[in-house]
Order: C-alpha cells, then sequence, then structure tokens
C-alpha cells in the first residue's frame, strides 16, 4: 500500500470538499443506523398495544413517518457524498493524467526509444483509472462501512453485549482471509497489468503499420501473434477474476454464520423471555446492515492492491528523472540565441553501446553560415545534429551556441530558436495548416502559405479538396514521402529560426524540387546558421564548409571543390553519383 502514500498531495488539493464529503458519510449513516433501533421499539410497542387494546393508527403513521424520514435523509447525505467524494476522484484522475503526460514528455529522446509506446498508453488509460478507484470508492467505502460498522455495534452492545460478542465470532477469519487474499490479488493484477501493455504495444504496432503489413501479406501471421498475446490477456484476467471470486462468497458465508448464531442463541433468549422481540429484530436488521460492510471490506481491499500495484507502475515513470533540464546551472538571463555553433572535442556515446557514435569532434559553424554533414550510413551525423538541441547529451566535450554551453542556455529558448527537420517526418492527424502552424501557434494564414511556398508545397496543397484546411490521415499517411518532408520543412522554417537543422529533410523529393527548396531556404536563411544532413552531393555542394563523418569521427571538411580535389571519400561519393546520373540520363 506504500505507493498509495504518493497520492496524498492530491488528495490535499481538495481538502475542503473531502471533509464535507465525510461529514456527509457520519450523518448519512446517523439515520442509517438510526431506522434499525426505531423498528425495533416499533415492533415492541405494537406487540404490546395489540395484547393490551391500546394500538392506535396514530402510533402506525408515527413510527411509518420515522423510518421513511429516517431512510429520506439518509439518501440525501448519501448523494452528497458521492457528488464530493467521487466528484473529487475524478478531479484527481484529470491531474494524475495531465501530470503523467506532462513529465513524460519532459523525458529524454532515448527514453521513448526504450519504453514501448503501448505501455504508456496502458499506463495513461488502465493504471490511472486503477488509481482513481482507489480515491473514490477506495475512500468513500471504507469511510462509510467504518461508521455503519461502529455506529451498529455500538447499538448492538448497547441492546445485548453477550449476544453481539457471540454475533462477531466469525469476523477474525474474514480480517485474516481478506490479508491472505489481498496479497494474492495484487501479484495477479500486477501480471494483468503487464500483459495488458503488451497487448496495446501489439495493436498500436498493427495499426500504425498497417502498411507494410498489408504490403507483405502479413495480415494472417499479425492476427496470429495478436490472438496468442491477447489469449494470455484473457488467461491472466481469468486467474485473476477467480482469485477475485473467492472474496465474495466467503464473505456471504462468514456473515451467514454470525446470523445464524444470532438466530439460535437470540430466539433462545426470547423463549427464555431475557430479550424481546423487537430487540432480537433490531437486531437481525443491524446484521443486515453490516453484510454491507463486511462485503465492502473484502472489495476494497481489493480495489487498493489494484490501485497500489497499479501506483507502483506509475510511480516508475515519475520516479525517471530527466537528465536533459534546466539545473542551477542554467543562466536564465538568455532569451535568444544568435547562431554560431561550436563543437570541442565532443564524443558522445549511447546507453549500452560498445565503442562511441562520435568522438573527438571539433568543429565551428558560424553565424549566417550553412554547414553541410555527409557520410556514409551509420557514421553519427543524426547523432551530432541531435546534440545541438540538446535531444541527446554530450559524453565527453561541450557544445556550444554563441560561445554559451547550451547545458547552461533555458531548453525553451534554445529549442524555441532551432527549427528541427527529423529523418523521420512525423505529422498529426490534422489540417494542413495546423501541421505547419504546430511550432508557432499565433502564425496566420499568409504565413503559413509563405512557409509552404517555401518548402515548394503550396502547387500540391493547390490540388488538395480543401487546401491547407485538409486534414490528413493518421501520421500524415494521405501524403506522399516528399510531400510530408516538405510539410515538416514549412513547420520548421514557419518559426524563422536561428538555426535550421535538415536532417535527411530531402531525400523522397526530386533533384528539381530539391534545388527550388535550397534555393528559397538559402534567401530565407541568410544571417542565420544551416545545418544540412544529405547523402546527394547535389543538395550540399553550395554549402559554406561540408564536414565528411567517417565512423563517428571527421575525416575530412572543406568546400565541395576542396573535397572533390582531395580523393577521398567525399569524391568517391560524387563520382558515384555522377555515375548513376549519367546512368539514368541513359
Amino acid at each position: 500500500m506504500k505507493p498509495l502514500f504518493r497520492l496524498l498531495p492530491y488528495l490535499s488539493r481538495y481538502r475542503t470538499t473531502l471533509l464535507w464529503g465525510l461529514a456527509a458519510v457520519v450523518v448519512s449513516n446517523v439515520f442509517s443506523v438510526a431506522a434499525p433501533w426505531i423498528i425495533g421499539d416499533a415492533v415492541d410497542r405494537l406487540k404490546e398495544g395489540l395484547e393490551h387494546g391500546t394500538l392506535a393508527h396514530n402510533d402506525l403513521l408515527w413510527y411509518a413517518g420515522l423510518i421513511v424520514g429516517a431512510a429520506a435523509l439518509a439518501g440525501v447525505m448519501l448523494f452528497l457524498t458521492r457528488q464530493t467524494i467521487i466528484v473529487v476522484s475524478r478531479r484527481i484522475e484529470y491531474d494524475l493524467r495531465n501530470d503523467f503526460l506532462t513529465h513524460v514528455q519532459r523525458l529524454p529522446y532515448r527514453f521513448f526509444q526504450n519504453t514501448p509506446t503501448g505501455d504508456l498508453m496502458a499506463l495513461a488509460t488502465n493504471d490511472i483509472s486503477a488509481v482513481r478507484n482507489v480515491l473514490g470508492p477506495g475512500i468513500m467505502y471504507p469511510a462509510d462501512t467504518l461508521m455503519t460498522l461502529s455506529m451498529s455495534l455500538v447499538l448492538m452492545f448497547i441492546k445485548d453485549w453477550q449476544l453481539t460478542l457471540l454475533a462477531l465470532v466469525p469476523m477474525p477469519f474474514v480480517s485474516l482471509a481478506v490479508y491472505r487474499l489481498g496479497k494474492v490479488i495484487h501479484a495477479k493484477f500486477n501480471e494483468r497489468q503487464e500483459q495488458y501493455a503488451l497487448l496495446t504495444t501489439r495493436a498500436q504496432e498493427n495499426l500504425s503499420g498497417a502498411r507494410v503489413v498489408k504490403a507483405y501479406v502479413r495480415e494472417e501471421h499479425e492476427t496470429e501473434q495478436f490472438r496468442t498475446v491477447s489469449w494470455e490477456y484473457f488467461r491472466k484476467n481469468l486467474v485473476l477474476a477467480r482469485t477475485q471470486s473467492v472474496m465474495w462468497p466467503l464473505m456471504f458465508v462468514l456473515v451467514g454464520l454470525s446470523l445464524l448464531i444470532t438466530v439460535y442463541v437470540g430466539g433462545l433468549k426470547v423463549i427464555n423471555g431475557t430479550m424481546t422481540i423487537g430487540t432480537l429484530t433490531a437486531f437481525f436488521t443491524y446484521l443486515s446492515l453490516l453484510i454491507w460492510p463486511m462485503i465492502a471490506f473484502g472489495w476494497v481491499i481489493n480495489m487498493w492492491q489494484q490501485g497500489s500495484a497499479s501506483m507502483l507502475r506509475l510511480a516508475k515513470i515519475f520516479d525517471t528523472v530527466p537528465d536533459i533540464r534546466d539545473t542551477e546551472r542554467t543562466d536564465r538571463s538568455i532569451t535568444s540565441v544568435g547562431g554560431q555553433v561550436e563543437f570541442r572535442n565532443v564524443t558522445f556515446t549511447h546507453d549500452g553501446a560498445a565503442s562511441p557514435a562520435l568522438a573527438g569532434i571539433s568543429l565551428t559553424v558560424p553565424q549566417g553560415s550553412v554547414l553541410a554533414v555527409v557520410g556514409y550510413t551509420g557514421a553519427g551525423k543524426s547523432t551530432l545534429v541531435n546534440l545541438i538541441p540538446r535531444l541527446y547529451e554530450a559524453t565527453d566535450g561541450e557544445v556550444l551556441i554563441d560561445g554559451v554551453d547550451v547545458r547552461r542556455i533555458p531548453l525553451e529558448v534554445l529549442r524555441r530558436n532551432i527549427g528541427y527537420v527529423p529523418q523521420e517526418t512525423f505529422l498529426f492527424s490534422d489540417s494542413i495548416a495546423e501541421n505547419i502552424r504546430y511550432g508557432d501557434d499565433d502564425a496566420s494564414a499568409e504565413l503559413i502559405r509563405e512557409a509552404a511556398e517555401i518548402s515548394q508545397l503550396a502547387r500540391d496543397v493547390a490540388d488538395f479538396p480543401q487546401r491547407f484546411d485538409t486534414v490528413l490521415g493518421e501520421r500524415g499517411i494521405t501524403l506522399s514521402g516528399g510531400q510530408k518532408q516538405r510539410a515538416s520543412i514549412a513547420r520548421a522554417v514557419l518559426r524563422r529560426p536561428a538555426i535550421l537543422i535538415l536532417d535527411d529533410a530531402l531525400s523522397a523529393v526530386d533533384t528539381h524540387t530539391e534545388a527550388e527548396v535550397l534555393t528559397r531556404l538559402r534567401a530565407l536563411m541568410k544571417g542565420r546558421t544551416s545545418i544540412i544532413i544529405a547523402h546527394r552531393i547535389s543538395t550540399v555542394q553550395l554549402a559554406d564548409q561540408i564536414v565528411v563523418l567517417d565512423k563517428g569521427r571527421i575525416a575530412e571538411r572543406g568546400t565541395h571543390d576542396e573535397l572533390t580535389a582531395l580523393g577521398g571519400i567525399y569524391a568517391g561519393l560524387h563520382r558515384k553519383q555522377q555515375l548513376e546520373r549519367e546512368l539514368e540520363e541513359l
């Protein structure tokens, strides 16, 4: 149950409402437990009236009115209880879900590389719902049942303390059974939630990769794989259900034993004349009131065990401290950046990697210049540019902008001044306009159109049914690869960034369109810094400086003419691409 203590700060936000809810629980139970006492008195009074011929019609109305009035007031208070405690649980669920997503958004890029999306989806849905149950029914029912139990027992002791003690004999066995079963339920629920995360991951991958599945005719294979994971989830649900199903019948049996003891011992007392029928009736009514607390006790323990398991899973995410964040070193006085980028003896190694992805990188990119980075696949090109917006943190050395270590620049300022187009283009299931506006919520329609003109997307948009208001499918599935890349470029240039990074962002575009885009980008980025990663030499040959990476190190650097004359890696790539182009023309 320890993980549930983490919810105390959330409860403290709504403590006033919760206190009103608990007060309503007390008042509701006062009227609820008063009813059996009234019924017992009514039975004795009616019996006495019948025996002596003094029973009046008004007596019946009086007792009926008291019973109905007590029930009505108890019902009103119960309604207020639900309107306070249950509503608070929904508000905390809302807060918890928002805090979860906010925290996840702060985690570094590598966290998402190592954590399946399905796991996070399961946590944000099923697990948070299980925690909400602890905060709603998990608070309301224990408060209600404890009040009912304590008030009923006090009045039962007043009526007949000996019979009360005998009726309570089965209760210690209830506590023992709940304790033992609760531990098993906790473990089984945790197993089920982990399987649910696998199921969610499988479904998400199948839906996102629908085109690949169809292209390789793997529908039956994927269906079978999903069926296997789903069957395992079904099996673990059954195991949990079987464990939970023991709890309720056990409660009924133990409460039944209490009723049996009351019937036998109470009946003997009535026969011997030491107890009235009204008192025995009141006893039965009180025991009927105790049936729900006994059942609810097991149910709530079950709920707490599930909530505790879910909170433990959530706590693992909340306790993951983002290693890329603003710290005491951050200089809050920095509100903008100019654009000069410098790498000083930078080394970077991925977690668990045997060798560094980058080693001893020293490089300066003057403000307003264009740097091109080329090299074979896996040379470390994307890793290099990911260090600039701190998507990765350098293992050793320094990355500086305007002579300031990027770790001293506030993250929000740093990333706001960088326009980044990654290799894997991601578009949202929204209109084209909203996808371009994503980096600047206040951008006007004119600025959106201008950004689309620069990226050469505008001419394609003109053919769409609703122009810029055309809604894209998931991940921009309705666009071609080249259109996606150009939409992503438009999103980046809309911000007019101090530093523009294009990570192989024109690979799906034809050479003519590529030349048009680069020409317009050069005009836009005049006075700003541009860093372009590309495999095509035609993309980078006009850059002010070209760097060739090989196995994480700078193998060559210079202008296009200097590198072709050098006869190294760059010259080899250039000759190869020239030959390919000539063969295509032939």
